[in-house]
């Protein structure tokens, strides 16, 4: 009788000390640490820093603006994003940030705020939409972003309708 009861309890006990001895998940860290790459490159775009703002992409990353080609080296990306910075105060804001279970790849979305001047009339333009980002954990543990869309919520005028 006792070895039938310590054999039951070491069939109950051995799977919860196995299953307890695993490593909390990183996911929830991983997380974080996205949303706050995220953020911080929401800020440094927001004060037009350049440099910072650009050091946020992976070496390999694409990122492809509204009506305009996509950019894949960090001139082209600098470019861009020196051409939005110049005449335009920029903001975003993750509402959605997801780490896959393999711990080397997130994305997120969110919306975005982006105030400029009309090229024609010099005034204020406000616009605002959504974007989509991939986010690379790098083999130091840093997240870069690899892949990165937005676009407009506001719809386009078209130019058949502007004549009528």
């Amino acid at each position: 009788m006792k070895i039938r009861l310590i054999l039951i309890v070491c069939l109950v006990v051995l799977p919860l000390a196995i299953v307890c001895n695993f490593p909390p998940s990183a996911r929830g860290a991983d997380e974080q640490a996205v949303r706050d790459a995220d953020a911080a490159w929401s800020k440094a775009a927001g004060s037009k820093d350049i440099d910072k703002t650009v050091a946020f992409y992976a070496d390999d990353a694409v990122v492809m603006p509204p009506n305009a080609e996509r950019a894949t080296t960090k001139e082209a990306i600098r470019k861009i994003w020196k051409d939005l910075l110049t005449d335009a105060k920029v903001s975003w804001k993750a509402t959605k940030v997801e780490v896959a279970k393999s711990g080397d790849i997130a994305f997120i979305s969110g919306t975005y705020e982006v105030t400029m001047n009309d090229v024609v009339t010099g005034k204020p333009v406000n616009d605002r939409g959504k974007y989509l980002e991939v986010w690379e954990k790098q083999t130091d543990g840093s997240w870069k972003c690899g892949a990165d869309i937005w676009n407009s919520d506001i719809p386009l005028t078209s130019a058949t309708s502007d004549k009528k």
